[in-house]
């Protein structure tokens, strides 16, 4: 009678929860919870992330490239002149700001790309980012060209799928 309880027939079912697995049990989320997690998700937050963190990160990169560069600052049609502090300054800022719109931008339409194309996928796999970074480089390099547009496509899927191989 016994053993039919335990293994047998009769055996109920039991209801499984994280304890029984070894994990702590967690509360039910709040709907807030749920509404911060779904903007979170959305392939706008997303987008928007991407942008301000190419923004950073172009800008700080634009300033060091600069910062190594022996011809900051210098014109041209007076190599001889030695640029003041200010000039000098003003054309980091200008490289900074150039290399962060570009990045600012990049990284935009990369996210958000590969957000959609997961979300009609309903897969988060390699192929998101290859495919992304496909649509990225092909729109960047499309404005000089079919031949430019289809190189930018296959570096940028390269590069994507690289990355992705080892962040993975």
């Amino acid at each position: 009678q016994l053993l039919q309880q335990l293994v047998g027939e009769r055996r109920q079912p039991r209801p499984l929860s994280p304890a029984a697995l070894g994990g702590f049990p967690a509360p039910g989320k709040s709907e807030e919870q749920k509404m911060v997690e779904r903007v979170m998700e959305s392939c706008g937050f997303k987008a928007a992330l991407a942008c301000v963190g190419g923004l950073v990160l172009g800008g700080a990169f634009g300033i060091f490239t600069a910062g190594i560069d022996t011809n900051v600052g210098f014109d041209p049609k007076d190599p001889l002149k030695t640029p003041t502090a200010r000039e000098v300054l003003k054309d980091m800022g200008q490289r900074g700001m150039s290399y962060a719109k570009n990045f600012a931008i990049v990284g935009a339409m990369f996210s958000c790309t590969e957000c959609i194309i997961e979300s009609y996928r309903g897969k988060s796999d390699w192929k998101n980012s290859v495919l992304s970074g496909c649509v990225t480089g092909g729109a960047i390099g499309f404005r000089a060209g079919l031949k430019a547009g289809t190189l930018g496509c296959a570096g940028f899927a390269a590069f994507s799928a690289v990355i992705d191989y080892y962040l993975r």
